[in-house]
């Protein structure tokens, strides 16, 4: 989480944007190609097609925000979760045009756009509205990514935080300030 103090809404949310980014990735990059790509059963979704969604419902969202609604209609959601792409690259591909859409509409506004008003289908919402429902919707996606990296590489794993059994540890060293924060 962002350790940085800020009394900054815009600041403070895209900090958040990208920790949640960069956690999803990091996970991510423990897989293996065909874990990418795996569900573990008819009714769950691989990694590959949450990034899938995700990036679609970011190209979507963020698209001439915030003058323009945040669901484009040619948007197929439905098709978000068929088909996902066919190799890592693509995935990865994806990914990262999702995420730029949205870094290229919020790193320009201000403080004086939170209050304006926006759609999402339709739907007002304030600017700040629009920014926390999708805070939550991505973190909620990105921790799906880390549960099932999690599961998949099992005891193969790298924890994206702090050990399991190394609380204690970790605690002596920020007490000692021999702990680095970010």
């Amino acid at each position: 989480m962002a350790l940085r103090f800020t009394t900054s809404y815009l600041e403070d949310s895209l900090s958040l944007f990208h920790y949640y980014k960069d956690l999803a990735e990091r996970a991510m990059n423990q897989l293996t190609d065909e874990q990418l790509f795996a569900a573990l059963d008819d009714e769950m979704n691989s990694v590959a097609i949450v990034v899938k969604h995700m990036a679609g419902n970011m190209i979507s969202r963020w698209a001439g925000f915030p003058d323009a609604d945040g669901e484009k209609p040619g948007r197929d959601r439905d098709a978000e979760f068929n088909d996902p792409p066919a190799t890592r690259e693509a995935v990865m591909r994806m990914w990262d045009e999702g995420w730029a859409c949205l870094f290229a509409a919020i790193e320009p506004l201000t403080d004086a756009d939170l209050t304006r008003v926006t759609t999402i289908r339709g739907e007002r919402h304030s600017v700040m509205q629009c920014i926390n429902r999708q805070l939550a919707h991505y973190s909620y996606h990105s921790g799906q990514i880390v549960f099932l990296a999690k599961h998949l590489r099992h005891e193969h794993w790298k924890s994206l935080s702090i050990p399991r059994g190394e609380s204690a540890r970790f605690n002596r060293r920020v007490a000692t300030g021999e702990a680095s924060q970010r």
